[in-house]
């Protein structure tokens, strides 16, 4: 049976912390899915979600067994739908460890073939944070050292 994980969040960005749990996925999985959560009746993004697919799918245009969709349903209907029966998630600290738990929990009750597995952040990347990094180029700062490509 083929392994399949998605891969979600909102990656607004999407960071050198997310690639490196994409890249040790990818040893993991026979198909990593990066599912960007998107709801259309929200606007706020920060980064254009067409940039960041544009910029997630040209980085892993050489592993075709990374794959990005946009989705706005239920994480675990998405992964019925791509037959995954995997989550995978990355943590940083005790903190994620707490609000990914009672994720997993819930996803696990909606789909019960549907298993998470978290993996630690590398230590090099343990600072990155989204939401950090929309602060600071929103008031004109570089980011582009903690991303995989360049805004």
């Amino acid at each position: 049976m083929k392994k399949v994980a998605i891969f979600p969040g909102s990656f607004d960005p999407f960071t050198l912390g997310h690639h490196d749990i994409v890249m040790r996925g990818v040893e993991l999985f026979d198909e990593v899915i990066i599912a960007i959560g998107y709801n259309t009746n929200k606007s706020k993004r920060y980064f254009d979600i067409d940039l960041i697919v544009d910029k997630i799918k040209e980085t892993y245009k050489d592993l075709p067994q990374v794959k990005v969709v946009i989705y706005s349903e239920l994480t675990s209907s998405l992964a019925k739908k791509n037959e995954a029966n995997f989550l995978l998630r990355g943590l940083r600290n005790t903190t994620d460890f707490e609000y990914e738990n009672a994720i997993a929990q819930m996803n696990r009750h909606l789909n019960k073939d549907l298993e998470t597995v978290f993996l630690i952040t590398s230590p090099k990347y343990s600072s990155i944070n989204s939401t950090i990094l929309r602060e600071v180029h929103r008031y004109g700062g570089e980011i582009n050292e903690f991303l995989p490509y360049e805004v």
